[in-house]
C-alpha cells in the first residue's frame, strides 16, 4: 500500500505472508492486517509520537467499549498523564469522505470515553474540535497533559 498521506513517512515495518500484508505496530508490538484504514492509523500514532511528542504509554489503540449495550471498538485514545482521557481519534481509509456521520461516530464514542479532544482524520486530511465543539488546531501533548 503505497497511499500518499498529509502525515510524514515513517520507517514502516511490512511483510507478506500467504498473499497478505501486515505492517508492525509500534504500540500494539504486533502484526496487523495493512488496511487502507490501518496505514492511516499507523501514520497518525507515529505523528503523534514524533511530532506532537505523545508518550507511546498513554497511546490506547481498538479497545472495545460499551456503548447503549452495543460492543464498539475505538481506533485511537490518548491519556494524560492523570489516565484521564483527552483525545478520541477516529481514522477512516484515505477515500472515505470526513462527513457528518463520521463525526457522529467520534462523538458517540466519546459520550462514553469523555474526553476534551474529538479527532477524525482519513489521512489526507483531518478535524478537531475541542470541548466546545469548536474546530481547532491538533494540540501537542504538552497542552492535552495540563488538562
Amino acid at each position: 500500500m503505497n497511499l500518499a498521506l498529509k502525515y510524514p513517512l515513517f520507517n514502516t515495518k511490512i511483510k507478506k505472508q500467504k498473499n497478505q500484508t501486515f505492517i508492525f505496530d509500534e504500540v500494539r508490538r504486533k502484526w496487523l492486517l495493512l488496511t487502507p484504514e490501518e496505514w492511516v492509523r499507523q501514520h497518525l500514532i507515529h505523528y503523534l509520537i514524533q511530532q506532537k511528542k505523545y508518550p507511546v504509554s498513554l497511546i490506547s489503540i481498538e479497545k472495545e467499549i460499551f456503548l447503549n449495550d452495543l460492543k464498539k471498538r475505538y481506533d485511537v485514545v490518548i491519556y494524560n498523564k492523570r489516565l484521564k482521557p483527552v483525545l478520541v481519534i477516529e481514522c477512516k481509509a484515505p477515500y472515505i469522505e470526513l462527513d457528518t456521520a463520521v463525526v457522529q461516530q467520534a462523538l458517540r464514542y466519546n459520550l462514553i470515553i469523555k474526553a476534551n479532544y474529538l479527532m477524525i482524520s482519513n489521512g489526507i486530511s483531518d478535524l478537531t474540535f475541542n470541548a466546545l465543539n469548536q474546530q481547532v488546531s491538533l494540540p501537542d501533548y504538552e497542552d492535552l497533559n495540563s488538562l
